[in-house]
């Protein structure tokens, strides 16, 4: 195929267009614009073919909790490649990286749990807390209990199932999902959601209501579980109104349904505790994590099964002969040695005092660009956060070609050295853990300049 001529034949970028599926980008637009090619990583910075510098806004996809430097890691890396580069966990293998990984895991629990199954992704993770559900639901005899309800604007994953639960058009138009059994409740997202005078509890009471609506016109016994991520990341980091969690796990605990809390993006420190969980008291069945569990620097994801769960495991297997269901690198020996050593790293360096100590700080600064008349809402905890662009500030009104103003706004963000993900027209932030208040103020400042520049796009190109 022909390169743009703006690639050099044979450099990097017109290889990739030449050669790679990109996720998550317009396919025809990226044969056009080729991609920014990251070269290496340095702390809180990235830098790009040309030597050009970004801070990483987004920690790469949530993840990259310690950076894009830790000798820590890249050493343990290392050894144990060098000790054992591959086992599995298969017919009774093991391995001390996963056992010592899982004990770790279920020390740190937020609520008790009995086990640990691991997988590579947060995709697979959640994919197989859907498959226990079913599995569960059959060993306790009721095999009708198997619809699963998830909500508008969540995101589980992209396998057929985990994409299924996620709920972002996007996701399902043309791969013909979601698939059956696989329901979705109202958003709990305030700003757009809520109705005139009504406040976030009142709000989250609805929502309550809405889902309880919803699985008496489905029929409770029909119903086996449902997901839930403490913030709902790539939905736009929404964060749950006042009483949200406890109001819906009343509703679930009311008809005997399971809570899978999806901890992929929140867990590990983000929100300022080790789990989203305890940031917003969430007690539920079983755990999914990934990304900040190795800081990313090696794919891993892990579920957590409480012991209910685990005991009709233990009653099916014996049953059917085998609990048919694993990866190949489930728990792989490398990428689980590299986990336990980001866990100590979090231990030894009290990364969740220091996220706690830079918190405010963070936003703060980005709460100063909410009197823009560009942005409806500035919403986060932690080290988290999403800068809502409108185009009616008064009236909460969104763009008429959603996207546009919140791909200008970070195609400016990278003409200033900030990486961030706009969702649709929210912006999102997620830096590294290992951030400071001078990094911090040098994110917010690079935002400041993205956002002058788009307020001036969208002044002499938006519609009055």
């Amino acid at each position: 195929m022909s390169v743009p001529g703006r690639h050099a034949a044979n450099s990097p970028a017109a290889r990739d267009i030449a050669t790679i599926v990109h996720p998550y980008t317009n396919l025809k637009l990226h044969q056009e614009e080729g991609p920014l090619v990251i070269r290496r990583g340095e702390g809180i910075y990235i830098y790009d073919d040309d030597g050009k510098q970004y801070i990483e806004g987004m920690s790469g996809l949530w993840c990259a909790a310690l950076g894009f430097d830790n000798a820590r890691l890249v050493a343990a890396a290392t050894q144990a490649m060098r000790t054992l580069p591959f086992y599995h966990q298969f017919t009774h293998k093991s391995h001390m990286p996963g056992v010592e990984l899982a004990e770790i895991l279920l020390d740190m629990a937020p609520v008790p749990m009995s086990k640990v199954f691991f997988a590579n992704s947060g995709s697979e993770a959640n994919d197989t807390a859907i498959k226990l559900i079913w599995y569960y639901w059959n060993a306790m005899g009721k095999p009708e209990k198997k619809k699963i309800i998830s909500r508008q604007r969540a995101y589980h994953g992209v396998t057929i199932a985990s994409a299924s639960l996620t709920g972002l058009p996007p996701n399902h138009m043309d791969f013909d999902l979601p698939i059956d059994r696989i329901l979705h409740t109202t958003c709990p997202h305030h700003y757009f959601e809520a109705q005139d005078g009504e406040d976030e509890e009142a709000f989250a009471s609805r929502c309550a209501e809405d889902l309880e609506t919803l699985i008496m016109e489905e029929g409770p016994e029909t119903i086996g579980g449902m997901f839930a991520e403490p913030i709902m990341g790539a939905g736009g980091v929404i964060l749950p109104p006042w009483g949200y969690f406890p109001k819906i796990q009343a509703v679930l605990k009311k008809y005997d349904i399971l809570l899978v809390a999806d901890e992929v993006i929140c867990g590990f420190h983000r929100t300022g505790n080790p789990w989203g969980c305890q940031t917003f008291d969430i007690k539920p069945d079983m755990i999914s994590a990934a990304k900040a569990l190795s800081a990313s620097y090696l794919p891993i994801s892990a579920l957590l099964i409480s012991e209910d769960i685990w005991a009709r495991m233990v009653e099916a297997s014996a049953r059917i002969g085998v609990f048919g269901h694993g990866y190949t690198y489930s728990g792989h020996p490398v990428a689980a040695a590299v986990a336990i050593e980001a866990q100590k790293i979090y231990e030894e360096t009290r990364i969740g005092a220091h996220v706690r100590s830079v918190q405010d700080h963070f936003q703060e600064r980005v709460r100063q660009f909410d009197d823009s008349d560009l942005i409806g809402e500035v919403r986060g905890t932690g080290l988290i956060a999403g800068v809502e662009l409108v185009k009616d500030k008064a009236d909460r009104a969104r763009f008429e070609k959603p996207g546009v103003v919140g791909t200008e706004f970070r195609k400016n963000a990278e003409k200033h050295g900030l990486i961030v993900r706009n969702i649709v027209d929210a912006i999102a932030l997620c830096p590294p853990l290992i951030i400071d208040d001078n990094g911090i103020d040098d994110l917010a400042d690079r935002f400041e300049a993205a956002l002058e520049d788009t307020a001036a796009w969208v002044a002499a190109t938006e519609p009055t």
